[in-house]
């Protein structure tokens, strides 16, 4: 199963719940799961599942004109899913304090050391701005 974890500056005002909402159906048809991550301004996604799916839905993210500079923050073959059965979770913009902390934190309970001090450090980055 494959792992990736990119980070994207939206190129546009973009409509999370849209794009939420097409991601959820592709990804429960696909067998996808993973977290976004979005303060507005960037996209922080990681995807999870069959590699040839990860790989088209990366695909699709990267020609889908709502995102700019894309980079792959980590491509990994993970033995489970560490993101769990969540067909996309996320994080909204304007949801923030300990609240949201906690929950991502729960996301990220079982996810590697590295994936775990991407999203905090993304997060906290994000809050101190």
């Amino acid at each position: 199963m494959l792992q990736l974890v990119y980070i994207s500056s939206v190129a546009q005002r973009a409509d999370l719940s849209a794009i939420l909402a097409t991601s959820r159906l592709n990804n429960r048809r696909d067998g996808i799961t993973g977290l976004l991550y979005s303060d507005g301004v960037r996209f922080l996604q990681a995807l999870e599942g069959p590699r040839e799916a990860v790989e088209s839905a990366y695909e699709r993210i990267r020609q889908d004109p709502r995102h700019h500079a894309l980079v792959i923050l980590s491509r990994r073959e993970v033995d489970a899913r560490e993101f769990g059965e969540w067909a996309m979770a996320e994080r909204r913009v304007g949801e923030e304090g300990d609240q949201f902390c906690a929950r991502v934190d729960q996301l990220l309970a079982n996810t590697s050391a590295n994936v775990r001090a991407t999203f905090d450090s993304f997060i906290k980055l994000r809050r101190a701005a």
